[in-house]
């Protein structure tokens, strides 16, 4: 007998109904392939990983490290508390056995075994505290799951692991044939698969947690601002730095010259000395608010300064190094003046500079104290009565004679002789202003070496500087010899690329121990990346930054910082076009009052 199975109908509209779309098949990889070293969910790998050894000791925050690391990682912590009484029995047992040990080498007159010994000690020492409640006992199992585009990336961070926790003792394994399971225990399903564990206390147990505040703050220094990590004060001291130089980059309006002024404020009620290089005029009316002296430098000016101004030699220095290097830096300066320099030149420029001092009795002998300097003109009269210096000759007349002459051919007027000095080149032809900086900035350099002072020495916009080779070696050799004179060199740019094109880049961050990075431009944000070595979210930040906010390092430590002032700094220090006519209105008012 034959039974025919119906057919069951189903009805027209379910066929060609979708199934709808939940929140797991969103979240979850497209496949999962399980391998006995690792896992590949979707067109990513993956490999877990238990530490299973510790050392004796552990030092507080020893894993922040692998967490500060810039890859892919899952990680978990499972603490399984234990009894205490059965510890006790366990650690009495084993104290029993330890002593026992000793005293049969000791019978035997065995040398001592120091492992056995501390062994021993330990125990006690951990017995007494479990005893009396002030530690407990607990096991450990630490898992890692790293991930990676490429099974060849996944051997390097393994590398990577190994070295940095091997230097301290602590040993890795991956979870061979349990991929499934450890990567598990590090998702958030609170499952401990793997099971591996290590029994640890208390103390050694606080330093495995990994949650470290970022916190630069000391007994001594000024406000830099708002740690925004924790809402801490970032107080700093410069000076207690191996050097005490600066390098700030941020893009135009992100608050770069205020968050300088507020720490130029804050210095000189400490007693540090302030001296800045000033393109914009920014700093004209704070100069105003403490008293300061300010130089207007242009070519129709009534402040000048004389290129040929030599320092005086402090008693650790020769007078011949001294005007030697006076003259090196010179010819530099003439590369930039006269377009640069064949080697016939330099080498002619080299004696006529020599002779333009000996003319004036300036020699590797002479007492610089009583001399006086020359000017531009007497290197041109110099270069008249030399052969092969025609075309020089040529170029230098061009500062000597006419509009040039005012800025480059009068003796020094200014004085250093303020607690704040600033000098402003807005109003300087836009194609001196590279020659005008290098002026000034050799001028400072001289004073500064002449008398032993703690001061801060503020360039902004230094790519001025940096747009010629001269003018960058000069800035390089000045932040790398600013420590011995008690000298802390702020370097402010906005234009990274610029900076970085320069071979003295690099050389000049490399030797400011201190780096403020404000809000950067798409376009920028990778050069800075790669500069300064920060992770995605370090670059981001910086990208989508606000007004006043970026990040600050100091040696080897880095926090998110917000810059803040009071009412009354942010009077002295504001450019908001806007804020300072009302503050200038308040004023007339108070006066006409």
């Amino acid at each position: 007998m034959f039974f025919k199975k119906q057919k069951k109908e189903i009805p027209e509209e379910k066929i060609f109904e979708a199934e709808a779309i939940r929140a797991t098949d969103i979240i979850a990889p497209s496949s999962i392939e399980i391998k006995s070293g690792g896992l590949k969910l979707g067109e990513r790998f993956a490999r877990s990983y238990f530490i299973f050894s510790y050392p004796r000791y552990l030092t507080t925050g020893w894993f922040a490290p692998i967490i500060n690391l810039d890859i892919s990682m899952d990680i978990s912590f499972f603490v399984h508390p234990i009894d205490a009484g059965l510890i006790l029995k366990q650690l009495r047992r084993r104290v029993t056995e330890v002593q026992a040990e000793l005293m049969e080498r000791e019978s035997k007159g065995l040398v001592r075994d120091p492992a056995l010994e501390t062994a021993y000690k330990d125990i006690e020492e951990l017995r007494d505290r479990l005893q009396t409640a002030q530690e407990r006992m607990f096991r450990l199992g630490l898992y890692l799951t790293v991930y990676a585009d490429e099974e060849k990336q996944l051997d390097d961070i393994e590398t990577t692991l190994r070295s940095m926790l091997e230097s301290k003792l602590i040993y890795i394994k991956p979870s061979l044939y349990q991929q499934k399971e450890g990567f598990v225990a590090t998702s958030p399903y609170g499952l401990d698969q793997l099971g591996v564990h290590v029994s640890m206390n208390t103390g050694p147990l606080s330093s495995i947690f990994p949650f470290i505040s970022f916190d630069l703050s000391s007994n001594e220094g000024i406000l830099y601002g708002i740690n925004q990590h924790n809402n801490s004060l970032v107080l700093f001291d410069r000076f207690s730095m191996p050097n005490a130089n600066m390098v700030i980059f941020a893009q135009s309006g992100a608050g770069k010259s205020y968050a300088v002024k507020l720490e130029i404020l804050r210095s000189l009620m400490l007693g540090t000395d302030i001296i800045v290089v000033d393109p914009e005029n920014e700093y004209e009316a704070l100069s105003g608010a403490v008293g300061g002296s300010y130089f207007k430098m242009s070519l129709g000016s009534t402040n000048h300064i004389n290129p040929f101004d030599l320092p005086m030699p402090r008693e650790d220095e020769k007078p011949e190094d001294v005007l030697r290097s006076n003259i090196i830096n010179l010819v530099g300066l003439m590369r930039l003046m006269l377009g640069g320099l064949t080697p016939e030149e330099d080498a002619v420029m080299d004696r006529a500079l020599t002779e333009t001092y000996a003319a004036k009795d300036i020699t590797p002998q002479a007492d610089f104290s009583k001399a006086e300097p020359p000017l531009m003109s007497d290197l041109e009269q110099v270069l008249e009565g030399m052969e092969g210096a025609e075309s020089l000759l040529k170029r230098v007349r061009k500062y000597t004679k006419g509009t040039f002459a005012n800025f480059f051919n009068k003796p020094s007027t200014v004085k250093m002789d303020n607690n704040f000095i600033a000098f402003g080149i807005r109003d300087m032809e836009e194609s001196l202003r590279p020659m005008a900086m290098y002026i000034i900035t050799r001028y400072i350099w001289n004073k500064i070496r002449s008398e032993l002072k703690r001061r801060i020495f503020v360039i902004d916009e230094a790519w001025w500087l940096m747009n010629s080779e001269d003018g960058a070696s000069f800035l390089y050799g000045l932040v790398k010899r600013a420590r011995k004179y008690w000298l802390g060199v702020t370097t402010i740019t906005q234009d990274v690329n610029d900076f970085m094109k320069s071979e003295y880049g690099q050389p000049i961050i490399t030797n400011s121990a201190l780096q403020f990075l404000m809000k950067q431009s798409a376009a920028t944000a990778g050069v800075v990346q790669q500069t300064f070595n920060l992770t995605d979210w370090e670059k981001e930040l910086l990208t989508g930054a606000a007004v006043g906010e970026g990040l600050f390092f100091a040696g080897q430590k880095h926090v998110a910082i917000r810059t803040v002032a009071s009412e009354q700094e942010h009077q002295f220090i504001t450019t908001a076009p806007e804020e300072v006519k009302k503050i200038k209105e308040e004023k007339e008012e108070l006066s006409e009052e």
